[in-house]
Parts: C-alpha cells; structure tokens; sequence
C-alpha cells in the first residue's frame, strides 16, 4: 500500500478517537484540497498490511475505528478493503473518505471497489467544492460532500445520510 501518511489518534476523521491511514494518489485534484501532498500516486511510502496492522493493535484501547482517507482510498480499493475487513476482526468500524459520490462508485466496476463499500460503516463522498467550503460541518469540508451510513442505507434500499 502506498501512503502519505498515518494519524494513530484523530477526533476530526470521523466519530470518536479514530486511527487516521492518509492513502497517497488522487484523480480529483480538487482547488483548495486540505491534502494536496496525496495526489501524486508514486509518493509517500510503501508500508505493508501487516505493518499498518501492527500500529493499529498499539492503539487498539484508545481508538473507535479507522478511517480511510487521501488521496482516495479506491485508488487502492482492494488493499483498503483487506485492511479494513482486519479492522473489522478487531472490532473497529471503517470511515472511507472520497472524492467519488456514491452514485459513481456503484457504477465503477474497479478492483475492490465493491469490496471496500462493503466493509464501510460511513461513506464521506464527493469532491472538496471551494465554492461550498463550511469549516463548520462535521467530518467534511465543503456542503456538497455527504455523509452517508452505508449499513442503514443498504437496509433500507435508499440514501440514509447522517449529516
């Protein structure tokens, strides 16, 4: 897996203290990004499941899930999507950040795309929009971006946003 960078403790990345993997390559390149170091697919570094792993379990006690951010995680959606079922045998929910909208990645028949909705708790989808920019929405930048409980929303057949 190629990162930008891990945060083990965040509070801003989702609900509760959460372990932050910053996941490095981005298609969107979005004006006014928080995170323009991630767009450039070959840089940060390369760490391993098992070494991402190893860091979540020193954690573990402080910490209510991880959250998948960037860049875009489904620019590497098979190996987000193994580290977040591992997550999940530990008894962490999964927080994937996007610059797609749910709509899209439905319609992508990329690697692991499918795999890695699946094992999402709460999807944060669409590009950062300036134009919308609100520092004051929960766990997002801009109002065009959607929080989405991905569990509610395959139960009942329809969107179910949480903010």
């Amino acid at each position: 897996m190629r990162l930008s960078g891990i945060i083990s403790e965040s509070v801003v990345d989702g609900p509760g203290v959460r372990f932050v993997v910053f996941t490095q390559g981005c298609p969107h390149h979005c004006p006014g990004c928080h995170n323009p170091e991630t767009w450039d697919p070959s840089g940060g570094k390369e760490m391993t499941l098992k070494e991402i792993l190893k860091l979540i379990k020193k954690k573990l006690k402080n910490i209510r899930g991880i959250t998948l951010s960037g860049g875009d995680p489904f620019l590497q959606a098979a190996e987000m999507a193994a580290l977040a079922r591992e997550a999940k045998k530990l008894g962490l929910d999964v927080v994937t950040y996007t610059g797609y909208t749910y709509e899209e990645l439905l319609a992508i028949d990329g690697p692991g795309f499918k795999e890695l909705l699946e094992v999402t708790d709460i999807l944060v989808d669409g590009p950062f929009l300036i134009q919308y920019r609100d520092i004051g929405l929960a766990f997002r930048g801009s109002s065009n971006q959607r929080v989405i409980d991905l569990a509610a929303t395959k139960e009942k057949g329809q969107l179910i946003l949480i903010a």
